[in-house]
């Protein structure tokens, strides 16, 4: 049950944003905006191996990225979803807790934000925070 409020409270303080984005959230009907001009992100909570912090105890801590990937018009420069991707290392930034029916969410690291690239029509730049819990 722990890994649901993880998600959930990184799914929230996503959903918070301001300005807000359309998001594809996982396992959730979703159509990307017909205006090829309007864009949207993907939220994808990537759990890695948990680690048992005391032998014989249930105590863990549950570890991964939340991978926020922008998704921005083409041949439009990328100044909007680079401006965005700073937007998001603004509210997951390194030590910021999130928290969600009494699990708390830590930003272990200032967010990543590797190199864009063209998909289709749209620029993509991923955005990779990576989050522990300890349950």
């Amino acid at each position: 049950m722990s890994t649901v409020k993880v998600k959930a409270a990184l799914e929230m303080a996503l959903d918070a944003m301001v300005p807000a984005l359309a998001t594809a959230w996982p396992n959730v009907a979703f159509t990307p905006p017909i205006d090829s001009s309007t864009p949207w992100q993907r939220a994808d909570v990537l759990f890695a191996a948990p680690e048992d912090l005391e032998i014989g105890s249930t105590y863990h801590r549950e570890q991964g990225v939340f991978l926020v990937t922008l998704s921005y018009p083409l041949q439009t420069g990328t100044g909007a979803a680079q401006t965005r991707a700073e937007l998001l290392r603004g509210i997951f930034f390194r030590g910021a807790t999130f928290t969600n029916a009494g699990v708390v969410v830590t930003i272990e690291q200032t967010p990543e934000i590797p190199a864009g690239f063209a998909d289709g029509d749209r620029w993509v730049v991923p955005v990779k925070v990576r989050f522990f819990a300890n349950i």
